[in-house]
Formats: C-alpha cells, structure tokens, sequence
C-alpha cells in the first residue's frame, strides 16, 4: 500500500494583491496592497504575527474520497513586512502551505476577511506545483467577516463549461452562483454582491413633494428594461414607488461593479459624480438669480472665452474642497472664473458650420445621433397613431412640394433610386407635446423632416414637418417649412431646423443612448452574474464588457434621469422624460434589430447582399458611422464566432450547457419582462444562435456606445448647434411675437434656445459624458482577463488577432478620413469622422471605443 508523503509547497510568490479605497480601510492611510512570499518546508501553519486577519483555504481540483469533496489545505496571509512594489498603492502578501503528494491541481482558493473592513483582492498566485505558477484573478471587494460569515470563493484562471467542471470545484461553482442571486427580499447593504431585478419605481420623490411624482416604469402600460434591485422601503404615499437615496449618499449595486476606487477622481465616472453632486449646485447656485436667454451670439462664445464666474462663496468652498478643484481643472480650464469651457469640435474649424443645411444633414450620417435617420419607403407619409386622438395620419407634405424641391424628379423615380430619406419623431412625440408645452418655457413639436441624397453624394435636408397636436379649429395642426430665398423664411428655416434638432437631441438621450445602451445592458448584466459562472468561457467573454455599467445607470437613476434631474432640467421632454424613453421600448426596441446589420437593414439604410462583407451594403456609401461601425462589427463577430466555435463543438453542447440557458431564459424572462412573449426573440439551440446573440451585446456595449456617447461635448458644446430644448414656438404672422421677430431675427433665435444655466449645466454634463478616463480600457487592448483566464495558447491568438484587426480597422479609418470623396468625412472645416477609432488618449478627445458602458 503507498501512502501519500506530505510536500511543502514553496509559494515563493503567493500574492494577494488588495485595493483599500478611501473609505474601506486596513492601514491607517489609503493604499493598495501587494505582497511576495518566501516559504519554508514546514507543516501547514499560521505565521500571522499582527492578528490572523485573512485566511486563505486552498481547494483541490480533485475529490477527498473521506469527505467526497474538493481536497484542501488552509493557512493564513503572512502579516509582517508586506512586500512592496513599483505601484505605491499595492503591496503584497504571502502564505505557506503544505499538501500531501495526491493534493492534486488547486482549483479555487476560499478567503476569509477577519478584519474590520473589507479589503480590495487583486489577484493570488500559487507557486510550487508542477505545472507552474497557478493565477487566480479576482479583481473583487472581500467583504468583512462581521458582515457575511461565509467566505469568498475564487477560482482559478481557467474557463470550462459546467460539464467540464473538475469534480472537486463542483459544489463550488454552483454554491458561489447561489450566493449572488437575491430571493427578491430585504434592503440590501452596500457590501453585499447580490444580483435581483426591479422595476424602475424609484426615479420620483413621491413623499417630498407632489411635482416630484413620476410613474413606474416596467408594467403593462409603460414597459421598460429591469434594474437591480435595491430593496429600499417603500414610500409613505405609495407603496409600489420605492424610497430614494439622494445624494451624495450612493445608490446600492453589488459591491463589485461600483468604482469606488483609489484612483477614483481620476475616473470619468468619479468625475460626473463630483460633478452632479458639487459642481453643478454651484453652476445652480451661480446662475439661477439670473437665468436668462442668451441676448447675442458673442454671450455664448464667451462660455469659451470669458467663462463663468463663480460666487464669492463659491470660490471659497472650490478652495476648500481638493477633490472639486481637482475635478474642475481636469474637467476644465480654469483661471479665476469657475469654469471656461473648451471650444467643442464643431466650431473649432468652422465657427459657421452649424448655419449650413449641408451640416445639418452631415450629422444624421456622421454626428453624435446617426442611428434615426431612414429610408423614406413609401408615399404618402402616414403617421400610425389613433386619428380619433390625433387628427388626419396622412402628412402634410405634399407631392407638389417635394417635387418642387427635387427639380422636376417624380416621387416615384426619387423613392425607386433610394433618393429620399427621413428623420420621423412624429409617431414618438405628438402624444406628448400637449403636455411638454403646459410646462414653463417649454415649447416642442412633433417633427419629421425630408432629406435628399443627391448625384454629387450630398445629403440635404428639402422639407420639414412640424405638428402639433389636433384642435378644433385646426384638425390637422401641421406646419410646412422649405428652405428660404428671402431673409424672413431663411430664418423661419433655421427655427424649423432648431426644433428639430431640440427633438433629436432628446431622442438621442433618452432612447438610443440610455434606453438602447445603459438600461438595456444592465440586464444582460445581472443575469451574467446570477447563472454563469465565473468560470463560464462566455462569462469571461463578456465581462470587460460590464465594467462600472451598473454603477454609472445607479448614478443616473439619482442625478441625471430622475425627476427634476438634470435631463429633466435640460432636455425638451422635462418631467416626461422617461414616459417617452419607455413609449420607444414599447414600440420600437427589439433585440434582434439591435445588431447593427440587421437595423441598418429595417432602417432602409443598407440592402442585404450575400456577397458584401457583413451580408449588407450601404445604399449610402458615404455613411460614416455605418461604414466605420460595419467593420467594428465584423472584428467582434469573427472574434466570438471562433471563440464561441472553440468551447463549443459537441452537436448538443449549447442545449445542454444548463448555465447558458438559464442565463438566456433569465434574459428575456426577467430583465425584459415586459417583452417576454414577443416572437422575434433569437432561440438559442446552435453556436450561430449564441455567435449572434453575444456579437450584438458586446456591440452594445463598445461600439455602439461609443459612437452615441463621446461625442455629446464635440457636437452639443456649441448650443445653437444641437440646442437640448426650446422655448418658444415658431412665430406666425398675426401673432404679437412676429413683429418682435421681424425687428430682431436674432434676439428671437437666441431667445427659443435654452437659458444660460440650462446650457451650462448641460454643457458641463456633455463635457464629463464626452470624457475618456486615464485607465479606460479599449476595445483594441487585450484585456487582462483574456491574458491570464485562458492557459490554451490557442484562445489567446483570438484575442491577439482581435487586436490587431483592430489596430488595421484604425489605419483605414484614418485613410477614409482623407479621402476627399467622402464629404462627410472630409473638406473645408469639416471635423474628420473618429468616434469608432478604436483607441484614444484621455480626455475628450471625440474618439475611442471603451470595452463597457463606464460613462
């Protein structure tokens, strides 16, 4: 009989790699922990001289026949002389231990935090066995054990689907899923990392006042995507509507996606913290005695020039608060005023360029808000909402008038040769322009308006359709606009475009960036957590795709989307908001259009052809953000379809990997509740089914992100450029504002945009959203998960040539930038198209693709 002798393993360099925040302490200061090992043959032992503060429990990969579970071996984190290193915020500790010769491969490590506070874990690394050094990433908050007895599970750096699982991490992998998910009870406390849904119940203050009620969102009525749960009591006045936290008291997530960090000011999403809970009351503070219009054009430019000054007492409490003064001079130039902007992208060329219809329409192609405009199919253009509610369904944009306007071109040759496209928010905003335009100097229409692709390549908008909603007297309440010939209808046709551009401002804001990339995300998120394992190969997959997502919706869901937040404050549906945001999720939002080939397809934007790259082609070939984002997309879907065809390649392995179909069930099931039964939900039985599925949410997440996020200051900085409101309705002759009008074109222009505090706290929000943080993570770097998660060498050289298809995608970018044939992207003052560069410096820069929705 053979008798297993005991070994010593030497964990030369056993590291435990610990971040202590600023708030979240285990030495006096704040630093971050990392330490080396030296171990000697010795029993298994604890060598702690200051307290045994952390525990580390090693789990083999193999079965103990005695206790039928994972062999282990326990010792505690060596507390004298931490190692330390180059990072002055990282030291680094050690352990010894000792297992028997049949110990066989660790496959997780348990850790126990007997300390007072919870501690920030990097990373351990096992020295000693065989096969080499052994990782194990973690990248997680290690909870006190005052607070949750039960330890943390961390596995090793290794991906396996749960048939694959080593018997002796078996009961592992299922327990540590079974500690994130939430049974739907109980507030949850700010250290734990549990994983529910909830409504979005929370964004008004039904108990403070009765114009801070707002409906809940996430029912029959008004569907909207789920969020995580908090648990918060329930208001006084109503029980389904949750009670707030407010600020700056922070909104609970699961204690790993927040980024309380130490380097946390130098962050984007610590900035728009500071900037939501101290700047912007200052800007307030500063400027709401004197909330006034802009009275000449020179006012806004001295936004750049001049800047605002800020209060006595202002500037005493910007002295006195390092971490507000660290954020202004990241955020912004600053002297003795409080802030001064910098001169945003669109004027920085070309300070006319905004005046120019040919750059009007430019940015439907190659702005901030690409994704709207479409293909105009058919005419006559007919709304499809309720006639009984909202008056006669057909426009009135006639065909005398557009005819006119495509010299002597029928409709009919116009619409066969793809000539005619539209920018249409009539159906999304007439039901609510009654009540936008009750509020206080707030005045909208329902909009659509007419473009023109012409032979030379050159979009151009011919016809504009303002509404309101039907009255008596006028039952089909539509104003017509064409481009003016005398100086009365040249600035009637800037108003025109004004409101419209007020109108996809919104819609830009509250749909296709935070219902279509924020809100929808997080969904897809809490379920990642809750039935995939870390130790899923699509769990790795995604997750630098999650990073920071919920934290920043939790931030927006206190400071931005809530009620009288700052969207509310600034955008033109004001208290509205989000009743608009979920009208869109109602009517429009689809997963499977969410792929970027087949809405590009819906929009009428691109046909499908089996023999172009991606299956599609452009019916415009000069689309900036479809051309650059087709090729962004075909990096990420040969990157998952061979990555997803590697782990995957028995016949039934998706249909029986149980985790996977939980997590796509819990999807639809539970984060878009409300669209539960829909049918154009993609099934996922083959790798095609899970290639389209994963492509589309890392889509989301990067590109699609990128290209309607980083652009806001670039574009919205200049407010007569992309106004986020307006304030008065087109003047009409006979009305008393038209003579005004006719006296001073400008004053009224000025006069419609919004006020100076509206547009300087907006401009200071656009700036912060615009901003790329020092440690952001792009789309085109190998993400430290993909090099160390995967011992095979051979998923290692995906994500290698992942990288550098990147790199190659960002070299051709830069070539259509110069062509001169690409108008859009190329010419006189015309900024070059570079959202969906993948990589970036810090700062707003206007390009660059993060790996997640962080911003």
């Amino acid at each position: 009989m053979l008798t297993a002798q005991p070994r010593t393993i030497a964990l030369r360099r056993s590291e435990i790699i610990i971040t202590v925040g600023k708030h979240h302490r285990l030495a006096s200061k704040p630093t971050r922990l990392q330490g080396s090992v030296t171990s000697r043959p010795m029993p298994v032992r604890a060598v702690i001289r200051s307290g045994r503060g952390i525990l580390i429990k090693l789990i083999s990969q193999d079965i103990d026949p005695d206790t039928n579970s994972g062999r282990s071996v326990e010792s505690h984190a060596r507390g004298w002389l931490p190692k330390p290193t180059n990072n002055p915020h990282i030291v680094e500790y050690g352990a010894d231990f000792s297992v028997s010769l049949d110990f066989g491969s660790p496959g997780a490590i348990l850790i126990t935090n007997f300390h007072e506070n919870e501690f920030f874990l990097k990373e351990i690394v096992v020295h000693g066995f065989a096969e080499g050094p052994i990782f194990f990433s973690a990248d997680t908050w290690i909870h006190s054990r005052k607070n949750n007895p039960e330890s943390r599970i961390v596995f090793r750096n290794e991906a396996c689907l749960p048939s694959q699982t080593p018997p002796g991490i078996k009961d592992l992998r299922h327990e540590d899923l079974m500690s994130i998910c939430g049974n739907g009870k109980g507030e949850r406390k700010m250290h734990e990392r549990i994983y529910d849904y909830d409504l979005y119940n929370d964004l008004g203050n039904h108990d403070k006042s009765e114009d801070l009620v707002r409906p809940v969102l996430g029912n029959k009525e008004r569907p909207y995507p789920r969020r995580c749960r908090t648990g918060r009591p329930p208001t006084k006045k109503d029980p389904s509507v949750e009670t707030r936290t407010e600020k700056p008291h922070p909104v609970y997530v699961p204690r790993d996606e927040t980024f309380e960090e130490i380097k946390q000011n130098t962050f984007s999403a610590g900035r728009l913290k500071a900037l939501l809970h101290n700047l912007i009351p200052l800007i307030a503070a500063t400027l709401s005695a004197s909330d006034i219009p802009f009275t000449n054009f020179s006012d806004i430019d001295n936004l750049y020039k001049d800047g605002v000054v800020l209060k006595e007492e202002g500037q005493e409490e910007v002295k006195t608060n390092q971490f507000l003064t660290n954020l202004i001079n990241q955020v912004f130039t600053v002297d003795d005023k409080l802030l001064k902007y910098d001169i945003p992208a669109i004027i920085k060329r070309d300070r006319f360029a905004w005046l120019r219809d040919n750059e009007f329409a430019r940015q439907t192609l190659a702005g901030v808000n690409p994704v709207n405009i479409e293909l105009l199919k058919e005419f006559p253009i007919r709304s499809k909402l309720d006639p009984a509610i909202y008056g006669p369904p057909e426009s009135a944009i006639t065909r005398e008038l557009l005819e006119e306007e495509l010299l002597g071109m029928s409709i009919e040759q116009a619409i066969k040769e793809k000539r005619l496209f539209i920018l249409n928010y009539h159906d999304i905003l007439l039901p609510f322009i009654e009540k936008i335009n009750s509020l206080p100097d707030r005045k909208a229409y329902a909009s659509r308006t007419i473009f023109c692709h012409t032979p030379n390549g050159i979009l151009s908008p011919i016809v504009i359709e303002l509404s309101l909603p039907p009255t008596p007297s006028s039952p089909s309440n539509k104003r017509i606009f064409t481009r003016g010939h005398d100086a009365t209808t040249h600035w009637i046709w800037k108003l025109a475009k004004a409101h419209v551009c007020s109108n996809d401002a919104g819609i830009h804001q509250l749909v296709n960036h935070w219902l279509r990339t924020h809100a929808c995300m997080e969904p897809y998120i809490i379920a990642t957590h809750r039935q995939l394992s870390s130790l899923h190969p699509v769990y790795k997959l995604l997750h630098p795709h999650m990073r920071y997502t919920m934290e920043i919706n939790a931030l927006a869901r206190q400071s931005l989307i809530n009620a009288d937040g700052v969207i509310e404050a600034c955008f033109v549906p004001g208290k509205y908001a989000m009743e608009i945001s979920s009208a869109a999720y109602k009517s429009m939002w689809r997963f499977d259009m969410e792929a970027l080939p087949a809405d590009l397809v819906r929009r009428g934007i691109a046909v499908e052809d089996p023999s172009a790259a991606n299956g599609v082609k452009l019916v415009i070939k000069d689309y900036p953000y479809a051309a650059d984002g087709l090729l962004i997309w075909s990096a990420i879907e040969d990157l998952v379809e061979s990555y997803v065809g590697y782990y995957y390649s028995g016949p039934n392995s998706i249909t029986t990997d149980v985790e996977l179909q939980a997590w796509w069930n819990e999807i639809k099931n539970s984060g878009h509740y409300d669209k539960r039964n829909e049918p154009w939900w993609p099934n996922l039985t083959t790798k095609e089914d899970l290639s389209g599925i994963l492509t589309t949410m890392i889509w989301i997440a990067s590109g699609q992100h990128a290209a309607i996020n980083f652009g806001q200051y670039p574009f919205g900085g200049y407010p007569p450029n992309r106004p986020t409101l307006m304030r008065k309705l087109i003047p009409q002759e006979g009305e008393p504002d038209y003579i005004n009008f006719l006296l001073s074109p400008e004053c009224t222009f000025l006069g419609s945009l919004p006020t100076q505090l509206q547009v300087t706290k907006v401009m200071a929000v656009q700036d912060t959203l615009s901003t790329h943080s020092p440690d952001e993570e792009y789309l085109n770097e190998l993400h430290h998960i993909h090099r160390f998660s995967f011992s095979d060498p051979k998923v290692q050289q995906l994500f290698e040539s992942f990288s550098a298809k990147l790199d190659e995608i960002e070299r051709i970018i830069h070539q259509r930038n110069k062509d001169i044939h690409l108008k859009n992207r190329s010419g006189a003052g015309v900024p070059p198209y570079e959202l969906l560069l993948p990589s970036s410096a810090p700062g707003v820069t206007g390009r660059g693709i993060p790996n997640s929705i962080s911003i």
